[in-house]
C-alpha cells in the first residue's frame, strides 16, 4: 500500500479505554481513573439501499490505537484472537486484543539489514498460510515467512521468493493466500526509497505474481502501474487487483482456473484502490485514501463509503467476522457491521 503524504513520528502509541502502549511494546495502565468511553471517527455515506442490509444505522469506526506512523497490512489470527498489523516507517508489526492495548509484536518486520534505511522498510501485507504468518517485505524485497512461534515472536524468516526470473522484486506490498497454498501478491515501487526511479530497481514493470507451493513463481500481469491491493472472490474463481495511481485507478477482476492462471482481465470499476477485503456474498471493501473504505457489490455497483476522515491504506475481517478492522494512517479503527467476512464459519 502506498503512503502518499510525509506524517510525523510520534514517540508514543496510545489506545483507548484508559491504556497506554509504549514504543517498546510495554504497556501501563492508568489505574487513577475510570475507562473513558471509546473515541469515534467517521461516518457512512449511503448510496445504495442494499449498503443499509449491511452497515447499522449511526454506524461509526472505534478507535482501538493511535500514534502510529503509517499503519497497514490488518490480518486476525482466529484461534488467538488477536489482530496484527504493520507499522511500515517503524519497521514494525503490532498485535492488538480486545480487552488489551496494541503492543510491539515483532522489529524488524520487513527490513533486516545493518545498514541504515530510510523510505518505508517495514512489512506491508500480512496474512497466514495455515498457522504460519506471511509477510510482504518492503525492505528486503520479498516474500517471507515467519520462522517462530506466533505466541513468541522473534525476526526468523525464511525467503519464499525474491527474484522473478534472477531480477529482485521492487518492493512486494499485498499478498493473499489461494486454498490451494499458493500465494499471490502485488510488486509496485513504493518501498523503494527512490520508488519507480530508484537505481535498484531491476524490473521494468510493476506486476502481478503467483508462487505455488513448490516454489514456482508466474507473472500474472505486468500492465499495471501500481498494482497494489488483491483478494479472492468467496469461492476463489475471481481475482481482484486494485491499481493506486490517478493515471490508471481501476480495480481489476480476473478469471482463476484450476490451475491458478488468471485470464479475460477487465475493469472491476473505474476507481483507485488500496487495501481490499471480501465479505462472504462477494462484496468489496476498497480502501480508497481519504475516502475511507469504498463497498462495492460483485456487480461492481458502488454501495457506499465508510469515511474514516483519514488516509486510509488496508483492511480486514476479525472476530466472529462481522467486524471490520480497517489501517488509517496514524490509527487502527474497526466498524461493526452485520455481514460477513469470506472465509469465516457460519455462526
Amino acid at each position: 500500500m502506498q503512503r502518499s503524504l510525509p506524517f510525523t513520528c510520534l514517540t508514543t502509541l496510545t489506545v483507548t479505554a484508559g491504556l497506554v502502549a509504549c514504543g517498546s511494546g510495554e504497556t501501563a495502565r492508568d489505574d487513577d481513573h475510570a475507562a473513558a468511553p471509546a473515541r469515534t471517527i467517521g461516518h457512512v455515506e449511503r448510496l445504495d439501499p442494499e449498503l443499509d442490509v449491511i452497515v447499522p444505522e449511526g454506524a461509526v469506526f472505534e478507535i482501538l490505537a493511535e500514534g502510529h506512523e503509517w499503519t497497514e497490512g490488518p490480518v486476525w489470527v482466529p484461534w488467538l484472537r488477536m489482530l496484527l498489523y504493520s507499522d511500515i516507517p517503524r519497521n514494525a508489526i503490532y498485535r492488538w486484543e480486545e480487552g488489551d492495548s496494541a503492543v510491539l509484536w515483532l522489529r524488524p518486520s520487513g527490513y533486516t539489514g545493518n545498514a541504515a534505511r530510510g523510505g518505508e522498510p517495514g512489512s506491508n501485507g500480512l496474512a497466514l498460510a495455515g498457522r504460519a504468518l506471511v509477510l510482504a517485505q518492503h525492505g528486503d524485497r520479498r516474500i517471507a515467512r515467519l520462522e517462530t512461534r506466533l505466541t513468541d515472536p522473534g525476526p526468523v524468516f525464511t525467503t519464499i521468493t525474491d527474484r522473478f526470473e534472477g531480477q529482485r522484486y521492487n518492493s512486494p506490498n499485498d499478498l493473499v493466500v489461494h486454498g490451494s497454498g499458493a500465494i499471490y501478491f502485488t510488486d509496485p515501487p513504493y518501498g523503494l526509497e527512490g520508488g519507480v526511479d530508484d537505481p535498484a530497481k531491476e524490473l521494468p514493470f510493476q506486476g502481478v505474481y503467483r508462487v505455488a507451493t513448490d516454489g514456482t513463481v508466474t507473472l500474472l500481469e505486468d500492465g499495471l502501474s501500481r498494482p497494489n491491493g488483491i483478494a479472492f472472490s468467496p469461492d476463489e474463481r475471481i481475482l481482484y487487483v486494485a491499481n493506486s495511481d490517478g493515471d490508471q485507478p481501476v480495480i481489476m477482476a480476473y478469471d482463476v482456473a484450476e490451475n491458478g492462471s488468471v485470464s479475460r482481465g477487465r475493469v472491476f470499476a473505474e476507481s483507485w484502490g488500496d487495501g481490499m477485503a471480501v465479505d462472504r456474498e462477494g462484496r468489496l471493501f476498497v480502501t480508497r485514501g481519504i475516502d475511507g473504505v469504498v463497498v462495492f457489490a460483485p456487480d461492481g455497483r458502488q454501495l457506499g463509503t465508510l469515511v474514516t476522515t483519514e488516509r486510509t491504506s488496508n483492511c480486514a475481517f476479525g472476530d466472529d467476522g462481522s467486524t471490520l478492522y480497517v489501517t488509517s494512517d496514524m490509527y487502527l479503527v474497526r466498524m461493526r457491521l452485520t455481514t460477513i467476512g469470506a472465509g469465516f464459519e457460519p455462526g
